[in-house]
């Protein structure tokens, strides 16, 4: 009976220690997903079942910011500083391995080209420390699946640079335009996906209206869930932090399938059943990489974080006509203020949620981006959180989860204490975003107090002033009534505007 007792105390662990192990940490980044395409967020046509789950499980962000473009956003995502720093839009050019592929330029020259490529493209400081590495630092295995890297052409060893010790995905973000790849890359190795020749990658036209399954035979997100699903199942018994930066759902449209829920609907266009269909993929992936912690038996200690890298686009239809905004006593706001309305000017999904602008602009609809969080036990069920945050604060939250120190000089902030219900003391005054886009509705400061200052015509040096507090769809320009906030504000965005990077200056700095 005693050697009976002393194996089983060997075999035994309390459930105090199994709590206390590292959390697996899951982040899912959607991609173009304006947050009023989620149930959660208010979506009336396309239901989300799984994703709203996290929500109903989890919390919910309501003033959460991305950038408004794809490449800024991951820069700012993985770097953990906002993307008015210098560096922050400095992106390299894609498309080199589609001309090579269609038969463009040779071989010889793509290999010249990509040697130019390298040796010119973004340098990265010795000391840099990336969002991957964080967890690496702690002991944990990295992996990502899907757009690698901070785009737009990348290689293995970059890729390996930024903290991945296991990759699956496009080098090329202009290949991702095309979700029927000729190959894909695992770890340096090039593997090719049956059935699929375009150089393209089979990219559709922005109107949608090639049949359902043009492209090819293997579609990339079916690949992509597969290689996750795959990787839980090796490595659920040590943790891990898993980024899964999808296509969908980036436009142009195209799907293997359309959804039931859609396929014979009456009244939506071709373009907009695909569009609504790649909705539904992404959430069914999201209800399959749910299942499968339930059945490896980590659901309860891995904390899965929803959100997309800016705010929404349409892929579905012609764009929006522009709608004039109004003072509260019935003038323009401004002459040279024209804000698309998707809520009014045909979306059928609303994606935007009614916030003004779109995906590249400098207001709410361009910048506002989902954000949820499950952490069973931890984070209570179906709460929300208004606090101030960004893409730039995850780095320093996954290091608060994973038990690593944050590194230094950057710009977020942890709000793991959010998360678990305790006071946040650390808290931003103010969230930078920038756009380098457009002259029209471009740059914007946000702050902890709820104004808005957005840099509605940089060559006419107007500038706009909301409260988004009261006024998130930005209807009311509150400029006029407040010229010394408009100034202080101002004065701020130019200071944070091509900023040296804190993090890479000297120590002693």
């Amino acid at each position: 009976m005693r050697t009976f007792l002393v194996l089983l105390a060997l075999f035994y662990c309390p459930p105090t220690v199994q709590a206390d192990a590292p959390p697996n940490v899951i982040l899912i980044f959607a991609d173009d997903l304006g947050p009023g395409m989620l149930g959660c967020y208010g979506q009336q046509v396309i239901t989300t079942p799984n994703i709203d789950r996290l929500a109903r499980e989890g919390m919910k962000f309501t003033n959460y910011y991305g950038g408004v473009y794809c490449a800024p956003a991951r820069w700012t995502l993985l770097t953990g500083m906002h993307d008015g720093r210098l560096g922050g839009w400095a992106q390299n050019r894609a498309g080199l391995p589609i001309w090579r592929d269609a038969g463009q330029i040779t071989e010889e020259d793509y290999q010249k080209r990509l040697a130019k490529h390298k040796a010119n493209s973004n340098p990265i400081a010795e000391e840099e420390v990336f969002l991957a590495q964080v967890a690496q630092n702690a002991g944990y295995q990295t992996a990502q699946f899907g757009k690698l890297d901070r785009g737009f052409l990348t290689w293995h060893e970059r890729v390996k640079r930024f903290g991945w010790d296991f990759y699956e995905g496009y080098y090329d973000h202009q290949r991702c335009h095309g979700f029927y790849p000729p190959y894909l890359w695992r770890n340096g190795e090039k593997f090719e996906l049956p059935g699929n020749t375009l150089a393209d990658c089979g990219k559709t036209s922005e109107q949608g209206d090639e049949p359902v399954g043009y492209g090819g035979e293997t579609y990339s997100q079916n690949v992509f869930i597969k290689g996750i699903l795959k990787y839980l199942r090796a490595n659920h018994d040590r943790p891990f932090f898993l980024y899964h930066p999808t296509q969908l759902p980036h436009g142009p449209v195209a799907i293997p399938e359309l959804h039931p829920d859609f396929a014979d609907h009456p009244t939506m266009s071709l373009a907009e059943k695909k569009y609504a269909s790649m909705v539904k993929m992404l959430d069914d992936h999201v209800g399959l990489i749910m299942n499968e912690l339930v059945t490896l038996g980590i659901d309860d200690n891995t904390v899965v974080l929803f959100a997309s890298d800016n705010g929404h686009e349409l892929y579905y239809g012609p764009k929006p006509s522009y709608k004039t905004q109004k003072l509260p006593n019935g003038e323009p706001a401004n002459l040279t203020d024209k804000k698309w309305r998707t809520s009014e000017c045909g979306d059928i999904f609303d994606g935007a949620g009614g916030r003004a602008g779109l995906k590249r602009s400098g207001y709410q609809g361009g910048m506002q981006c989902p954000m949820i969080v499950r952490w069973p036990g931890k984070i209570s069920p179906g709460t929300e959180a208004d606090l101030l945050s960004s893409h730039y604060d995850f780095l320093a939250t996954l290091a608060d989860i994973v038990g690593e120190e944050q590194p230094r000089g950057k710009d977020g902030i942890s709000y793991l204490p959010t998360l678990l219900g305790q006071p946040q003391t650390q808290q931003h005054d103010f969230i930078v975003v920038n756009n380098r886009f457009t002259t029209m509705g471009s740059r914007a400061l946000i702050t902890r107090e709820g104004f808005k200052l957005v840099e509605a015509d940089r060559k006419g040096g107007v500038y706009q002033l909301y409260n988004i507090s009261t006024d998130n769809e930005e209807r009311i320009d509150l400029a006029s009534g407040f010229p010394e906030k408009v100034e202080q504000l101002k004065q701020i965005l130019k200071r944070e505007i091509d900023s040296p990077r804190p993090d890479l200056l000297p120590k002693n700095h």
